[in-house]
């Protein structure tokens, strides 16, 4: 396989885990007892269940099935140095893709098809890195966690529902967080932040008309705006209220913090280092490869 960009061999999720994930997921584990409850909660007959739904009701991707697909979701496994797992289209009109871990189980992501009708190849590929994200962090196996979690805490009596409120904010703001990190696997996966900032710019306002008639650089002026509203105390509480029950981060939040870290020294370190391990482990001697 022929790669056009630089595999990050060796890379680690904590080199690009973003510092609010990071956070946010020390802060889910401090939670007493969350991973042995879950553990009981969830057995083999759930388990099964989600297996079942998907394989049942969606397109597995392979060589024989939908291979151009196939092989964005290969590429961006090299480049992330993560084994594929494995991928499912599923017929769908709300564009959307998620991820499944479960513990025993071989992890799959899923893509709506009204998704795929959206986007380029370089930005479905973005897509599947943003959710290959998710593994390589372990943020499937959490996201079905803080799902249970917050199911079984509805099911206590009396203080069910307050604990279920209480868990809820923090697992919502956990999602978030984490939501970022994934982002910047997609970065790494596309090497061009552009066609990250063009893929969250088609989630805000796209279309297959519209699509093609968008502006990246008009949709960072307007993440700058939003910005703006955050320099008085009324405007950071209607934006804190307007995201509070999301489970992901505003599109234009999005693409500012995809924006900024494309520029910084460790995005490009990250990307140059692991190019010049690739070049001195793979090329033959007499010069560098021009990515």
């Amino acid at each position: 396989m022929d790669f056009l960009k630089t595999p990050l061999i060796g890379l680690k999720a904590d080199q690009f885990r973003h510092p609010l994930d990071l956070e946010a997921t020390n802060s889910l584990k401090q939670l007493p007892g969350l991973d042995l409850l879950v553990r009981n909660l969830l057995g083999p007959i759930g388990e099964q269940f989600f297996y079942l739904d998907n394989i049942a009701s969606s397109v597995l991707v392979g060589e024989q099935q939908l291979p151009h697909l196939h092989q964005l979701l290969l590429e961006a496994c090299k480049i992330l140095d993560l084994e594929p797992p494995q991928l499912y289209v599923r017929q769908h009109p709300v564009p959307n893709a998620y991820t499944f871990a479960m513990r025993g189980r071989q992890p799959f992501i899923v893509m709506h098809t009204s998704l795929i009708e959206l986007l380029t190849p370089p930005e479905i590929q973005a897509v599947i890195a943003h959710e290959l994200g998710h593994l390589k962090c372990d943020h499937g196996v959490y996201l079905t966690l803080a799902n249970l979690m917050v199911l079984a805490a509805n099911q206590l009596p009396n203080l069910g529902g307050a604990i279920a409120q209480s868990l809820q904010a923090q697992l919502l703001e956990w999602v978030r967080c984490a939501e970022f990190t994934c982002d910047r696997a997609a970065l790494l996966a596309a090497q061009d932040p552009k066609v990250v900032i063009s893929l969250l710019m088609k989630l805000a306002g796209g279309s297959a008309t519209l699509a093609p008639q968008l502006n990246v650089d008009a949709f960072l002026a307007q993440a700058r705006a939003y910005d703006d509203i955050s320099r008085n105390q009324l405007g950071e509480m209607l934006k804190q209220a307007q995201t509070a029950q999301l489970t992901h981060p505003v599109p234009v939040l999005r693409a500012r913090e995809i924006d900024r870290w494309a520029s910084t020294k460790d995005y490009e370190s990250l990307l140059h280092q692991r190019e010049m391990r690739y070049n001195k482990n793979s090329e033959p001697k007499g010069g560098w490869r021009n990515w």
